[in-house]
């Protein structure tokens, strides 16, 4: 069943968001400081892409840069990301086939905002447990 929600995600709106998350850390990678931002812009695109059969969870031993950086990409990038999430995920609940997919949508928001201290895993792994 991941699969094929897969398959629809990507064809529907997981590609147009990859390029989204893929052009925002093009612009952050431009700059030196930039590009810490840039890389959680590229790991949460890939994320975007495929997001049935993973989740989030904290990453141990983040601490107060973590929380400053989250504060800065709030700023320069989450919050339209966020929006983009809200937008799409609105227009897929509108039928009853896109529901799953604007759920997957509206969990993403969350990573999109926060992506610092996080980490993307497998829903099968052991430790694989959302905190959200």
């Amino acid at each position: 069943m991941k699969t094929i929600l897969n398959v629809i995600w990507f064809v529907l709106s997981g590609f147009w968001l990859f390029l989204g998350y893929l052009f925002a850390g093009v612009l952050l990678c431009i700059t030196i400081i930039g590009i810490p931002f840039g890389i959680a812009a590229f790991r949460i695109g890939v994320y975007a892409l495929w997001p049935f059969g993973h989740t989030t969870v904290e990453r141990p031993g983040a601490g107060a840069a973590s929380f400053v950086g989250n504060i800065l990409w709030l700023i320069l990038a989450g919050w339209w990301l966020a929006l983009t999430h809200i937008v799409t995920g609105v227009l897929q609940c509108v039928t009853i086939i896109g529901i799953p997919l604007g759920i997957a949508n509206f969990k993403l928001i969350p990573v999109s905002l926060v992506p610092l201290g996080r980490e993307i895993v497998r829903t099968d792994q052991p430790f694989a447990t959302s905190r959200w």
